[in-house]
């Protein structure tokens, strides 16, 4: 039987499996093969899995093969993530660009697609969402406004997670939890699965959990991140992580320009014409400087 790991505590692993032709998809309890560990393989949430079923009425089997991994992350440890929903708040707290910038940079450097949401909708009384997502979507990024409270842009949302295993961030205080209830609202069944083998509650732990949010679609719910550290990253790379800078390049007088003080700088030029977010071009001068200094040890 195939199924994907949803959640691994103290060497079991949650299997999720799609439930056989006329059965409803269920949780097994699985250890893994000491195969794995012999050739320093070790089995993560996401992983795609062949089991052995030991007992049908407990749900109980063993993990006998890793099927292959499309993409792997390293923080936080998940396998097969297709992309990653960032969520922010239009008003209450408002939202820190620095942030964000940073969070898109390092899903960069992982090769995951982001799609940047920005909640509270229905407080937004100014209109400064439709200013953010302006910002963002001319960079390039699929960028959205929604509201947990009323609902609004969530069917949206829900189009763009349909078949996807995405992972789910953002600062705390910004109706997180919120859209990830709205997304798996009445049909999730796993936490209380695990919960009832294990005898823990669903908020006692902090491990890296999929939600099976219906058919083919899951979440990873990750803790909220008030501060993020770049990857290992030098500041002449930084650049290729602003996609709007490439088209402008071209009219910068040296090859490698760092965007910053050149006298003849293309990217310079678009930010002073408007054709560059200042806000943007601000926040990658701010982590440049960063880079620039950081010690090496």
């Amino acid at each position: 039987m195939q199924g994907k790991i949803i959640k691994g505590i103290g060497g079991f692993y949650y299997v999720h499996t799609a439930g056989e032709s006329g059965k409803s998809p269920q949780i097994y309890e699985c250890r893994a093969k000491g195969i794995f560990r012999k050739d320093n393989r070790k089995p993560l949430v996401g992983d795609d899995v062949e089991m052995d079923v030991l007992d049908g009425e407990q749900y109980l089997g063993n993990i006998r093969e890793l099927l292959p991994r499309h993409s792997e992350l390293i923080r936080p440890a998940v396998a097969n993530v297709d992309q990653a929903l960032v969520i922010f708040s239009i008003v209450s707290p408002k939202p820190s660009f620095n942030l964000l910038d940073r969070f898109l940079i390092m899903m960069g450097q992982q090769n995951i697609p982001c799609i940047i949401c920005f909640n509270k909708q229905d407080m937004d009384s100014e209109g400064a969402g439709t200013g953010y997502r302006e910002i963002y979507s001319g960079c390039g990024y699929e960028t959205l406004t929604v509201s947990a409270r009323d609902g609004s842009g969530i069917e949206q949302l829900k189009k763009l997670l349909a078949g996807k295993t995405t992972t789910v961030a953002g600062p705390s205080g910004v109706g997180k939890s919120s859209i990830v209830n709205c997304l798996q609202s009445g049909i999730h069944m796993e936490t209380g699965q695990i919960s009832e083998k294990i005898q823990r509650g669903k908020h006692t732990t902090r491990h890296t959990e999929l939600i099976a949010a219906w058919e083919g679609t899951y979440i990873l719910d990750t803790p909220g991140f008030s501060s993020l550290g770049l990857f290992v990253l030098e500041k002449e790379q930084l650049a290729g992580y602003y996609p709007e800078f490439a088209a402008h390049e071209k009219f910068c007088q040296f090859g490698g320009c760092s965007h910053i003080a050149e006298p003849v700088c293309g990217v310079r030029d678009a930010v002073a014409e408007q054709a560059i977010s200042r806000l943007r071009y601000d926040n990658y001068c701010l982590l440049y400087e960063e880079l620039k200094n950081k010690r090496r040890f």
